[in-house]
C-alpha cells in the first residue's frame, strides 16, 4: 500500500479526532463577527476557499481566501488564518512575518516543530494528521473538519460517509476516461478544485474545476465520450441531462457530505495513476514542500 493510500484510508479517525478537539482550539480560531483572511498553497489554497464560504454563509463575519503570494497586504483584516502542513512553505512564512504586529494570525499545521511556531501568532497543531506523501489528503480534509466543527457545520454523519466513500466501489468505468471535470456550488468549488488537483498530481490527467452554474457558460465543450464530469452536492436543475447528451459520464454527489465525496475523488485519482502505471507517491516534478530560496 502507497503513504497515499495508508494516508487515505485513515481520514474517517482524523475527522472524528478534530472535531473533537475543535472546542480546545476556539480562542486561536476566528471569533464570530472577525473579519478574516484565510491563505494557504496548493491544496490548502483550495481549502481555504471551502472555509471562507462556509464561514460567511454561516454568518459568522466577513471572510475571503487567497493564495498566501497573492494576499492583498493593504486590505485590513481582523485576523489572517493559514492553513500550512509543513509550516515551512515560503509564501505562508512570509506573509505571516509581514503581518507581524498589524494583524493577528493564526497557523494550522501539521509539523509544530517548524518556523511556523514563531512565525504564528496562535497555532493549531493537528499532527496526528500529517502525512508521509506529497499529495496531500488526509491533513487537509482533518484541517477543514475542524473548521467545519468550529463553525457548528460538522454533520453528524460525516465520519459515517466517509467510511461509505472509502469501502464502497468506485463508479464503473471512470478510470479508462480521458478527461474529468469537477463541479461545485458555494463551499464545494473549493473541493471541486481540490479533487482537479488531486487527479492532476497523481495521475496527471486532464482535469478541470468550476462552478457548477458556469460550466455551461463555454466549459461545457469540452465535454464529450470519454469524459466525466462529477458534481459535489446538489447539481442544478437539468444540468445532469445536459452532461449526458454531450456522450459524458455524470458523476452525482449528492448522496454523500460533500467532504466525503472528495475523499471518492482521492480514490479515484490513486485508481487512475495505478491504471496508468504511476505512482502516486512520487507525482512528477513535486515536493512535499515548496521552498523557494533567495
Amino acid at each position: 500500500m502507497s503513504h497515499v493510500e495508508d494516508e487515505l484510508s485513515s481520514q474517517p479517525e482524523c475527522w472524528q479526532r478534530a472535531a473533537e478537539q475543535a472546542p480546545r482550539h476556539r480562542d486561536a480560531l476566528p471569533a464570530p463577527g472577525e473579519r478574516v483572511a484565510v491563505v494557504g498553497c496548493g491544496t490548502s489554497y483550495f481549502m481555504a476557499q471551502a472555509v471562507a464560504a462556509l464561514r460567511e454563509a454561516s454568518g459568522a463575519g466577513e471572510t475571503d481566501a487567497f493564495a498566501a503570494s497573492e494576499f492583498p497586504t493593504a486590505r485590513p483584516y481582523d485576523r489572517v488564518l493559514a492553513l500550512t502542513r509543513s509550516g515551512t512553505t515560503t509564501e505562508v512564512l512570509d506573509l505571516l512575518t509581514a503581518l507581524r504586529g498589524r494583524t493577528r494570525t493564526t497557523a494550522v499545521t501539521a509539523d509544530p516543530a517548524t518556523t511556523v511556531r514563531t512565525a504564528a501568532d496562535d497555532l493549531v497543531v493537528l499532527d496526528f494528521a500529517d502525512e508521509r506523501s506529497v499529495v496531500q489528503t488526509r491533513f487537509a480534509t482533518t484541517a477543514l473538519t475542524l473548521l467545519r466543527a468550529h463553525l457548528g457545520a460538522h454533520p453528524a454523519t460525516a465520519v459515517a460517509d466517509c467510511r461509505t466513500a472509502l469501502g464502497e466501489d468506485l463508479p464503473e468505468g471512470l478510470t479508462g476516461c480521458r478527461q474529468f471535470t469537477f463541479l461545485g456550488r458555494g463551499w464545494t468549488v473549493g473541493l471541486a478544485n481540490e479533487a482537479a488537483l488531486k487527479m492532476r498530481e497523481a495521475s496527471l490527467s486532464w482535469t478541470e474545476a468550476y462552478p457548477a452554474m458556469e460550466y455551461r457558460h463555454g466549459p461545457i465543450s469540452i465535454t464529450t465520450e470519454g469524459g466525466a464530469t462529477w458534481m459535489f452536492g446538489p447539481a442544478p436543475d437539468g444540468l445532469a441531462d445536459q452532461v449526458r447528451a454531450t456522450g459524458g459520464r455524470w458523476v452525482p454527489g449528492d448522496r454523500l457530505d460533500p467532504l466525503a465525496e472528495l475523499v471518492r475523488a482521492q480514490r479515484l485519482a490513486v485508481a487512475v495513476a495505478a491504471a496508468h502505471g504511476l505512482d502516486p507517491d512520487s507525482p512528477r516534478h513535486l515536493t512535499r514542500s515548496v521552498i523557494l530560496t533567495p
